[in-house]
C-alpha cells in the first residue's frame, strides 16, 4: 500500500514540502516495483537514493531549524540523526545479506511509517515555529 501526500503532512515551506515529496516517492517506488515482482531490483537504488538524500534534506531542515532559533532544535537533530544511523544500517545489512523481502519489508515500512510520523509529529512544530517567526 502506497503513501498518500495530503494536506495534513505540508509543512507550509516549499522546500521541505518538495524534499518530503520526494522522500515519500521513493518508498512508494519500491512499494510497487515489490508489486511487479521486482522488489530485489530497486532496493539497492532505494537505499542508496535515502541515505544521500535523508542527509541533505536534515542538513536543509536543520539549518532552517537554527536560522529561526527552533527551541526544540537538538532533540530533532537526535531524531534525525537516529533515522541516519537506521538508514545506514540497512545499507550495511543490504551489502552483507543482499536484497532480502525481510530487508525490503524494513524499507517500505519501517522508513515510510518513521517519514509519516516524523513530519506529522515533529516537522509540523517545526514549520509552525518558522511561521510564527516570520
Amino acid at each position: 500500500m502506497a503513501y498518500t501526500w495530503s494536506k495534513d503532512l505540508e509543512t507550509g515551506n516549499p522546500l521541505i514540502d518538495t524534499q518530503h515529496k520526494q522522500l515519500i516517492e521513493a518508498v512508494n517506488e519500491l512499494l510497487a516495483a515489490c508489486s511487479a515482482g521486482q522488489g530485489r531490483e530497486k532496493l539497492n537504488s532505494t537505499l542508496l537514493f535515502l541515505e544521500s538524500y535523508t542527509s541533505k534534506h536534515f542538513s536543509d531542515e536543520e539549518k532552517l531549524q537554527i536560522q529561526y532559533s527552533y527551541p526544540d532544535y537538538m532533540n530533532h537533530k537526535s531524531l534525525h540523526d537516529d533515522f541516519k544511523k537506521f538508514v545506514n544500517e540497512l545499507v550495511m545489512q543490504i551489502k552483507k545479506d543482499g536484497p532480502t523481502t525481510s530487508l525490503i519489508s524494513k524499507v517500505s515500512f519501517g522508513v515510510g511509517d518513521w517519514l509519516i510520523n516524523h513530519i506529522k509529529k515533529e516537522d509540523t512544530k517545526v514549520a509552525g515555529h518558522i511561521k510564527n517567526k516570520k
